[in-house]
């Protein structure tokens, strides 16, 4: 039996209660007073299509429907899957998750989103774990593995070399 990556599944947790909190919350703030316009069509009114300057109409619905909400939480599972089976997601997912959030928070202010620094630590954790601890590869290691030795492939998926 593969054993947990502990600190994996505590980052792809985070991850996930950050996406299910701003995909829930977002929308019953704004939906009141927008979703109407929403459904009435108003998004594909002119006005609302220039993405350089938002109406709030249009800023409503990208601040909740189309935000980070739905592709965190898909991450966050993700994250959380592969802490279950032992595994860590390569290390430059975490890496660009921590810079995209302390850029966003120096662009907006302190937020709850600074909680995905702490995933990302722990997720940096988790993946420096020894494979010995796992019982699996390194994630990195894995990953250049995969692209490096064709021979590795399942059956079924080789790629035929025409020279």
């Amino acid at each position: 039996m593969t054993r947990r990556n502990r600190p994996v599944v505590a980052g792809g947790a985070i991850i996930t209660l950050v996406g299910i909190v701003h995909s829930a919350v977002a929308p019953l703030q704004v939906a009141p007073r927008h979703g109407g316009a929403w459904l009435d069509g108003a998004l594909w009114e002119q006005v609302n299509r220039d993405v350089t300057e938002f109406t709030p109409v249009t800023g409503a619905f990208w601040y909740s429907y189309y935000s980070f909400g739905i592709p965190m939480l898909l991450l966050g599972v993700t994250v959380l899957s592969l802490g279950l089976r032992g595994a860590a997601a390569p290390r430059v997912v975490p890496w660009i998750l921590m810079l995209w959030t302390v850029i966003g928070e120096i662009a907006s202010g302190p937020s709850p989103l600074l909680l995905l620094v702490l995933a990302g630590v722990l997720m940096l954790v988790g993946a420096a774990r020894p494979a010995a601890q796992t019982g699996l590869p390194d994630a990195d290691a894995a990953t250049e593995n995969s692209e490096s030795s064709p021979g590795t492939q399942p059956p079924g998926n080789s790629r035929r070399k025409d020279h």
